[in-house]
């Protein structure tokens, strides 16, 4: 993740926290997942939060939740949320899978959704991921998985790209995914679509 990457979200930021959710059934469907492998004592860590929507409706299920972007701009927003709501178990902090400034197996919980199909190198970036968590805790991620895809995506992505109003995207599979998170040192407990078509990819699995 780069400079570059900061600069589309950082852009793009207000206009985001205005979007609704697109499908708000599998939204639902993600966070009573999430919430069933959270307590009340759980350290937990969201890697691309966004605007913070996501860790603001899990504040109750945690102890602390700490919520991280490459964006200063969606972190403001979601500092912002926070406050009006009086949310005071989340913070908001910059980080990157590839440069968390937290200390190996401080996690509970590591959260990360609509977030890996925007990295180029997702193997270390699971594999930077696991350390952060302690063995027996969770990674909790939903990807879009596009891999299956036909032309016509793959080029609308790439002209939107070149144009600016749209950032990188890897193309991953779902089966490639599973495997690229086993093998960074987790056991893969639940999976599921949440929606189908193009599958968003949920998994949860466990540190061994």
């Amino acid at each position: 993740m780069t400079n570059t990457d900061a600069a589309f979200w950082d852009r793009t930021a207000r206009r985001y926290a205005k979007r609704p959710v697109k499908d708000q059934a599998a939204y639902e469907t993600t966070l009573e997942r999430t919430r069933s492998y959270l307590s009340s004592e759980d350290r937990v860590l969201e890697l691309g939060c966004g605007t913070g929507t996501t860790a603001l409706l899990l504040s109750n299920a945690a102890r602390r939740i700490t919520a991280t972007d490459i964006s200063e701009a969606m972190l403001a927003i979601g500092r912002e949320k926070a406050a009006r709501q009086n949310v005071g178990n989340v913070d908001f902090e910059r980080a990157t899978p590839f440069d968390a400034p937290f200390a190996e197996a401080s996690f509970d919980a590591a959260l990360a959704f609509n977030l890996l199909h925007l990295i180029g190198d997702v193997p270390t970036a699971v594999e930077r991921i696991g350390r952060l968590v302690r063995p027996g805790g969770h990674f909790i991620s939903k990807t879009p998985c596009l891999a299956g895809q036909g032309f016509a995506i793959r080029a609308l992505i790439g002209f939107l790209q070149r144009i600016g109003k749209a950032p990188y995207v890897n193309f991953l599979s779902t089966e490639g995914l599973e495997r690229t998170i086993a093998a960074a040192g987790f056991e893969i407990i639940e999976t599921g679509d949440f929606p189908r078509k193009p599958p968003a990819h949920f998994i949860v699995a466990r540190k061994i």
